[in-house]
């Protein structure tokens, strides 16, 4: 009978404390927490409700406050909150995705192998092909279109270079666009040969000359290529992207998506600078639907280093003709910035030459004085003349930076813009230094996705393959913590979401990261996964399940 009594009150006391406690949906333990907060801190446990999180704390005091249907144990891995790439291009990946894959082809004739081979399996009447970059080809200079017309020579082909700055086609899309040498656009060129006849590269504004001429994708294809990225970006642990750069017909596109649960990422986007687009953000102000945000513009002050688009101070050291390109003029920049001060808008300025950061710098001095907290960004600032990156401090300028390209343009970096130039470039020591915040991405897919690609660029300054040399100017390497700021809490900061992402702290959304392995950077390359993604508080990635 007395054993009997025993274990009655051993079971009583079992169910009685497993009724303990405030109820909550998700128990995640045995972690190594990075919360990102402002203290730093590490904690071991949390508890998650309604996608929230309630407390995060050490280990015994979550398990004897809380108690849930559903626990996490993270088996002593890192726990981060999930990461944000602060410029990419989704919808430019999924296009890309669409198309003809030039990434990493080693030479012109390999480029046209692809295009041959994709012809002959897709049987298409229009060839777009993406990512040709002509310093793989062992040469600074642009390709022609001449070998491109012998092999298509009634078919359009487009090719687009590994930037986006620039692209060849062939003269069948000359014709169809009604492209002569006598064609002009501002903050555009039509590169013309020896005897003024256009060569097929069409660098920066110029390629707008044939986009009436490209076939659309439709948006069910696009959907179809976005859920593919979603997956990829969740296998990292990224689980929020700032769009740089779409147009207000696309907004139904992200939106449709949202409401029917397939885009789960969070989407910071960025409206191109258009009369359209405009329009909207004057129409609906900042437009907010579940994960989905728009309340910036992205503008385009010049073009980019890689195809001698980027605005100089001083002329290129390999092309002492040209200084680049003003893609927006200085009225539209300005008139841009004052609509933002006006609607409340986020006004991000893609800037890679030292006289086009010079300028938008000095137009946001303008916003500074009209609105402090402006949080307007400059996205690359990628080469800044030393007299100019006190400014990013004095004007309150976030920069918005890519580590990997610094790595990428390694090979060719000094040769366009000199030894002396070169030490302000790329320069994220020096400009964290200024602002006190990085808002880290790796603005793909002209760069990989990879986010420990750019902690490794970032840190040691290599790229995956080149432990062997020194770090490219290892003097403007930040630490570990800087750049994993930058893809969490700093980049939260800088899209005006703080108060919700980027640290792992109460009241926070339960969006987080288990990584398979510890989270660190050293001079050997070493890759990382994520374990398990979580977005509001629901797994959206398991390794485990694949």
């Amino acid at each position: 009978m007395k054993k009997n009594t025993f274990l009655f009150s051993f079971l009583v006391l079992i169910l009685s404390s497993c009724m303990k406690g405030e109820k909550v949906d998700l128990i995640v333990h045995n972690a190594v927490i990075f919360t990102m907060n402002n203290e730093s801190s590490i904690q071991e446990a949390m508890a998650i409700r309604n996608g929230k999180i309630i407390e995060v704390g050490p280990e015994r005091q979550i398990l004897n406050k809380y108690r849930a249907d559903e626990t996490t144990d993270a088996k002593g891995k890192d726990i981060y909150p999930g990461f944000t790439d602060s410029h990419g291009h989704l919808l430019l990946y999924a296009q890309q995705k669409l198309s003809l894959d030039l990434v990493d082809s080693k030479s012109l004739n390999e480029v046209l192998v692809r295009c041959e081979k994709y012809k002959s399996l897709k049987g298409k009447d229009f060839i777009i092909g993406t990512g040709w970059d002509q310093s793989l080809w062992g040469t600074n200079d642009l390709p022609t279109n001449s070998a491109l017309n012998k092999l298509f020579p009634s078919i359009p082909v487009c090719l687009y270079r590994i930037d986006g700055h620039a692209a060849l086609v062939n003269d069948c899309l000359l014709k169809k666009a009604n492209i002569t040498a006598k064609s002009f656009v501002d903050g555009g060129e039509i590169s013309l040969d020896q005897n003024g006849k256009p060569t097929g590269i069409l660098i920066d504004n110029a390629i707008g000359l044939v986009g009436a001429s490209i076939p659309k994708f439709s948006d069910a294809d696009l959907s179809k290529a976005i859920i593919e990225i979603q997956e990829e970006l969740f296998q990292y642990g990224i689980t929020g992207v700032h769009e740089a750069g779409i147009d207000y017909q696309h907004i139904s596109l992200f939106r449709n998506m949202v409401k029917n649960g397939s885009l789960k990422l969070d989407v910071y986007a960025m409206l191109r600078m258009s009369k359209e687009n405009l329009n909207f953000a004057k129409k609906y102000g900042q437009f907010r639907y579940k994960n989905l945000s728009i309340q910036s513009f992205k503008v385009w002050a010049d073009g980019a280093l890689g195809s001698r688009g980027a605005y100089l101070k001083k002329s290129y050291d390999d092309a002492a003709h040209s200084h680049g390109l003003l893609l927006t003029s200085v009225k539209e920049l300005k008139d841009m910035a004052q609509f933002c001060i006006e609607n409340d808008y986020q006004m991000n300025t893609h800037g890679i030459g030292d006289s086009a950061n010079a300028l938008v710098l000095e137009i946001y001095k303008d916003a500074f004085q009209k609105k402090k907290d402006h949080r307007f960004r400059i996205e690359h600032a990628q080469v800044i003349d030393p007299n100019d990156f006190k400014k990013f401090a004095e004007y309150s300028v976030f920069p918005s930076v890519q580590p990997t390209h610094a790595v990428s343009d390694q090979r060719w970096a000094i040769n366009r813009i000199g030894a002396e130039r070169i030490k302000g470039a790329y320069a994220y020591k020096t400009l964290l230094s200024q602002f006190g915040m990085l808002a880290i991405g790796t603005d793909f897919p002209i760069e990989r996705t990879n986010p420990f690609l750019t902690i490794h660029a970032a840190v040691q300054r290599r790229t995956a393959t080149d432990e062997s040399i020194e770090g490219f100017y290892m003097n403007e390497a930040i630490s570990l913590e800087e750049v994993l700021r930058g893809m969490t809490i700093w980049a939260a900061f800088a899209s005006f979401q703080e108060n919700k992402l980027g640290s792992l702290e109460k009241g926070k959304d339960a969006t987080f990261v288990i990584f398979e392995r510890k989270v660190q950077s050293q001079v050997k390359f070493q890759q990382n996964y994520s374990w398990r993604t979580f977005v509001k508080g629901l797994i959206v990635y398991d390794a485990n399940e694949l």
